[in-house]
């Protein structure tokens, strides 16, 4: 994917690819039609480009309700199941305390103070899990 910009749309989020990363950056509200729409864009993206991450900033959300937390982990199952990481970037401390209170786990998603910070994490080799669960040299 060359580095740039999709185009933006009325209802539309950009997503701007950086080497094999995909950043988002998410500015205020999220409605339902932007939501699916954003999802439907990501995945495409992310087959058509074979990035290895996808980057969502949210620093410009002031509120996560439970629909946006629901969005952020369907976007990052969606990721995982086209071989994508997902992190997380620029949560508001009010944001962490929310979802905590609203029980929302956010599986499969991982966090990062800033957005450099998420792609120092994405370009981290991946360590693949031990089978077998139990501990090394263990019975």
């Amino acid at each position: 994917m060359s580095e740039g910009l999709s185009r933006p749309a009325a209802g539309h989020v950009p997503v701007l690819g950086l080497g094999d990363v995909l950043l988002v950056t998410l500015q205020g509200d999220l409605y339902d039609s932007t939501a699916h729409r954003l999802q439907q864009d990501l995945a495409e993206a992310i087959a058509r480009s074979r990035v290895t991450g996808v980057v969502i900033d949210i620093s410009g959300v002031e509120i996560v309700d439970s629909f946006l937390g629901r969005v952020l982990a369907e976007i990052a199952a969606q990721a995982e199941l086209l071989a994508a990481r997902t992190v997380v970037a620029g949560m508001r401390p009010a944001v962490a305390v929310t979802l905590v209170e609203l029980g929302l786990a956010l599986p499969g998603l991982r966090t990062a103070l800033t957005t450099e910070a998420a792609m120092e994490l994405l370009a981290r080799p991946v360590v693949p899990p031990r089978s077998g669960g139990g501990r090394e040299g263990g019975p």
